[in-house]
């Protein structure tokens, strides 16, 4: 497999140097932010990636604090109160998407995110003793035990709470596949997640970056570019 010095310089060349790659890179929370963050934040932002799927992003940016005061700044205490006919009656609230899946995705994640936080004393909690190097079990974990939080939802999810996980964007997917990956255009199997993640594992110990710089640099590094 390609070494992953390579990878970095062909996405420096791309981006305008070292610097300006620096940039580009995503913040990445320690064990002990992922910890203290609430359980209404990460509610809130399974609520967002979800929405934010196959819908425009910019619409639902605009719209996020009517969500957030819609659904009680998602607090899963309050939340949990909802009797069925209130959850039902957000499918006429000019407030959020009154997309019915959508919104009882957010009424089971209530009762998942409680579940989380019951065993293991809060959901970043649970998040931040999950090790970067098995992040496809964590994906097969919020898949099995969340409500829509497969594929793309599951990692922007994770991504935006400061996670530290790779995207399987199409320009990532791109470089693994240059650099000697036998895996799907789309990699959806547990045989192609295994081999992204052995790739990354290998990226990692031979650089010490994190799971999502070495993620952010693969993307950079091939498909269209936009200075």
């Amino acid at each position: 497999m390609k070494k992953f010095d390579k990878i970095r310089q062909q996405a420096e060349k791309r981006k305008g140097g070292a610097a300006a790659l620096k940039k580009l890179l995503p913040k990445v929370a320690s064990t002990q932010q992922l910890a203290k963050t609430g359980d209404d934040r990460y509610l809130a932002m399974m609520t967002r990636a979800i929405n934010q799927a196959g819908f425009s992003w910019k619409v639902i940016e605009n719209k996020w604090p009517q969500f957030e005061e819609a659904f009680f700044g998602f607090d899963p205490k309050k939340l949990a109160l909802l009797s069925p006919e209130q959850w039902e009656a957000y499918t006429s609230d000019r407030r959020v998407v009154r997309n019915w899946q959508k919104i009882k995705a957010l009424q089971e994640n209530v009762y998942f995110v409680q579940e989380v936080a019951r065993t293991h004393g809060s959901f970043g909690k649970f998040l931040a003793e999950w090790p970067a190097s098995d992040q496809i079990g964590l994906m097969r974990y919020l898949k099995k035990h969340g409500s829509r939080l497969g594929g793309q939802s599951a990692l922007w999810f994770l991504r935006t709470m400061g996670k530290d996980c790779f995207i399987l964007s199409r320009d990532v997917v791109l470089t693994l596949q240059h650099a000697g990956l036998d895996i799907a255009d789309e990699p959806t199997s547990q045989r192609d997640l295994r081999q992204i993640q052995k790739a990354f594992d290998v990226w990692h110990e031979e650089t010490g970056l994190p799971y999502s710089h070495l993620s952010r640099i693969a993307a950079c590094a091939t498909g269209e570019n936009y200075l």
